[in-house]
């Protein structure tokens, strides 16, 4: 293996990225805008939920049962109708989430220290909202009830249980300190796997590849060649990213920045080496983005715990997640920036990605250099 004709072909490679004016976008603005758009848009927090009132009380009782609901800071109330009967039209045209209906003895059976019953009509289409704002109303209306039997016992004194409940890791539950660090993984597996796949296809297309391959050039040297600029592009992503997270996120990384970095490079034997596979079973750009897309990075978002929590999947799934390399990265990166986590807690991941990026990367490899052949 020359180092000589190493060098030689990196700077080609480098000339030919640096040459390729739509290609510079794609490589280092694409992901700070995937960032910025995914970090803010990619957010399973219920706020601002739009809800019609129906109240056919109409007491002082009434009114503050309903600003119960508008002070806990989730719930606009966009509408108010006398007709019961009319709350369902506002759900079926989509205008609200909630409907609140006060039956007409409301203030009355409070007063009388009676059990009152209200009715909460959701619209279920979007289950984790309907599911997020049921929560929200059970939280209120518990807090109303226990006002109420506060002013009934008055002084006396009642037993109970007090819990004390701290989320760790994610004080505030904001669900874009869960989605970002997600979002940094994805960016990395897009970028490098269809990058790879699409360069060593490009040259494919305009025959450079088979100018290179008569060259003295083995292909070794041309594999490694083709590798290292992709690698350090992801570096360089992986440095924005972070930067953007860090600084326009506001997400702090608890752990170690190098260990972050070191694992990375873990998950980037995988990335590189599905692209590089992906390069050979491909013609044209547009089929290895094609195949790239759908048979290496949706199938990782979906079943890796990008979004969808693993161990609500079926059992099939579950274990299918196990071969699924961004399964491991997403518990390594989550563990670093949020919770601090060292390599002592994080060597089983590490070690799995090592041996799936060593097996992906010769296999692919192996094939890659056969067709050169």
């Amino acid at each position: 293996m020359s180092l000589q004709r190493i060098i030689a072909l990196l700077v080609k490679e480098f000339g030919q990225l640096v040459k390729d004016k739509r290609m510079l976008p794609i490589v280092f603005v694409a992901p700070v805008l995937q960032l910025i758009f995914l970090g803010y848009a990619a957010s399973l927090d219920v706020k601002n939920i739009s809800m019609v009132v129906c109240d056919l009380d109409k007491s002082r009782i009434s009114r503050e049962f309903i600003s119960t609901f508008t002070n806990a800071g989730y719930f606009s109330v966009e509408y108010a109708t006398e007709d019961s009967r009319a709350v369902q039209g506002f759900l079926d045209q989509g205008k609200v989430t909630m409907a609140l209906v006060i039956p007409s003895n409301f203030g009355d059976q409070i007063l009388r220290r009676e059990t009152a019953t209200i009715q909460i009509l959701l619209d279920g289409s979007e289950g984790n909202t309907a599911a997020i704002t049921m929560g929200y109303v059970n939280q209120i209306i518990g807090r109303y009830s226990t006002k109420i039997l506060a002013e009934v016992i008055g002084a006396g004194r009642v037993g109970g249980v007090n819990a004390e409940i701290r989320a760790w890791y994610n004080p505030a539950l904001t669900s874009r300190n869960f989605m970002v660090p997600g979002v940094l993984v994805m960016i990395l597996l897009i970028t490098t796997t269809t990058l790879t796949a699409m360069a060593i296809v490009k040259e494919k297309e305009i025959g450079t590849l088979e100018q290179v391959m008569v060259t003295p050039i083995r292909s070794s040297e041309l594999i490694l060649g083709k590798l290292v600029p992709f690698i350090l592009i992801a570096v360089v992503n992986v440095s924005i990213v972070t930067a953007v997270m860090v600084f326009g996120f506001g997400i702090p990384i608890k752990g170690s920045v190098f260990l972050l970095f070191g694992l990375a490079g873990l998950f980037l034997l995988t990335t590189l080496g599905l692209g590089l596979f992906v390069s050979t079973v491909s013609r044209t750009q547009q089929q290895a983005m094609m195949t790239a897309m759908f048979f290496v990075i949706l199938p990782m978002m979906y079943i890796s715990g990008f979004v969808f929590p693993i161990e609500n999947m079926p059992e099939p799934l579950q274990v299918l997640s196990v071969f699924i390399p961004m399964t491991h990265f997403l518990v390594i990166v989550r563990s670093i920036i949020l919770k601090g986590v060292g390599f002592a807690s994080l060597w089983p991941q590490a070690l799995i990605l090592l041996v799936m990026g060593i097996g992906i990367l010769v296999a692919s490899v192996l094939r890659f250099r056969k067709k050169l052949d």
